[in-house]
């Protein structure tokens, strides 16, 4: 089978759901597809093909084909893509808020009060390094605070994320993690400087982009933002 596709998931409807390379699409097709899509918001999606990205929890597969669907049907009517996210969001949002995860999640908020509860962070890839760099779990932070959170975010993107953090999404695979890293580092630099989220994320996806299409150029590029961050206090 040809890339990007792995192998398909269901049929649903007149809809084929297929999971795919996600980091061979973002190398390859375009550097903002995250963890699904549909034609109209990737015109290379077959029109009748959903398209999921392997890395993606399984936990979350309804999830997004029920999202897509709205866009799709909205975006096919006439509907410019903001409308049609808005309301596939609203509905993805009431399908979140019933799970499982949440309800536990709920629990202990309740009995805690943590602001950010302890199975937000999976696992921390630096050692009294700034900022600190964690892992963390990306359905619950979909499911908590904002549903279309993808691969990493720090704080002034997100203000839910801790001042001196970043994170990244523990969907993604270990061989593309430091490409998402090298992105968050780069925006939250420029940011800290001034510039606005729409200016320093288009240069951080092109400095992204630049590096994966040439990894040779990568620790090169990783070392300057370390070391830029490191003066953010």
């Amino acid at each position: 089978m040809e890339k990007p596709y792995f192998r398909k998931l269901e049929d649903v409807g007149d809809f084929e759901v297929w999971e795919v390379d996600g980091m061979y699409v973002r190398n390859n097709l375009n550097r903002e597809f995250t963890n699904f899509g549909q034609h109209f918001r990737f015109p290379f999606i077959p029109k009748q093909q959903f398209w999921i990205d392997k890395e993606n929890s399984s936990n979350e597969t309804t999830y997004y084909v029920d999202h897509m669907f709205i866009e799709w049907n909205l975006m096919n009517q006439g509907a410019d893509y903001c409308t049609a996210i808005d309301k596939a969001d609203l509905q993805e949002q009431r399908e979140r808020k019933k799970s499982a995860l949440m309800e536990k999640i709920r629990k202990e908020i309740s009995n805690t009060g943590r602001k950010i509860p302890k199975e937000v962070y999976v696992h921390r890839l630096t050692k009294g390094e700034s900022p600190q760099i964690w892992i963390v779990n990306g359905e619950l932070i979909r499911d908590m605070f904002f549903i279309n959170f993808t691969e990493g975010g720090h704080h002034f993107v997100y203000d839910f994320v801790p001042y001196n953090e970043i994170w990244l999404d523990n969907d993604i695979l270990p061989k593309e993690r430091e490409f998402v890293l090298l992105h968050e580092l780069h925006e939250r630099y420029l940011m800290f400087k001034g510039w606005t989220y729409n200016h320093a994320h288009n240069s951080s996806s092109y400095v992204e982009y630049r590096c994966r299409r040439a990894p040779t150029l990568l620790m090169e590029n990783l070392e300057k933002e370390v070391k830029n961050n490191a003066l953010i206090r």
